[in-house]
């Protein structure tokens, strides 16, 4: 049984994102692609843009100082242009560390992700975490 393309999408963005290549990640993206990143925290608020989105990518790389890791656990998707994914995110920054599950949910048209939904198992641990 093949994997559906969207499943495939999203694997290969967070094989992309784990190695830093935002140059491959960006080309996965609509030029009008938006992040929605959940809570309070500096980092959260709605990203609109490629380079904007490419930008909080590399802002939290810079903030952790390269500790950021993220696990990818499962995709799912509708066949309908969503895909669901779930991972664990670690990271070091400064004194304090974080471990959390987390997940996102994309829209995905024509073959490239146009909106990702980020949700998180402890909004106030993440907002602790990146304030």
């Amino acid at each position: 049984m093949s994997e559906h393309p969207d499943c495939a999408l999203i694997r290969r963005g967070y094989e992309a994102f784990g190695k830093g290549d935002m140059e491959t990640l960006g080309g996965m993206m609509t030029a009008d692609v938006i992040h929605h990143v959940p809570g309070t925290s500096p980092l959260s608020g709605h990203h609109k843009g490629r380079e904007a989105v490419l930008d909080l990518y590399r802002r939290m790389a810079e903030e952790t100082k390269g500790t950021l890791r993220v696990t990818l656990e499962r995709v799912l998707v509708d066949g309908r242009g969503h895909a669901m994914s779930f991972h664990t995110t670690m990271a070091d920054r400064g004194d304090r560390g974080i471990e959390i599950h987390e997940g996102l949910f994309f829209t995905i048209v024509g073959g490239k992700i146009t909106d990702i939904d980020q949700c998180t198992q402890d909004i106030d641990e993440s907002d602790a975490f990146w304030s």
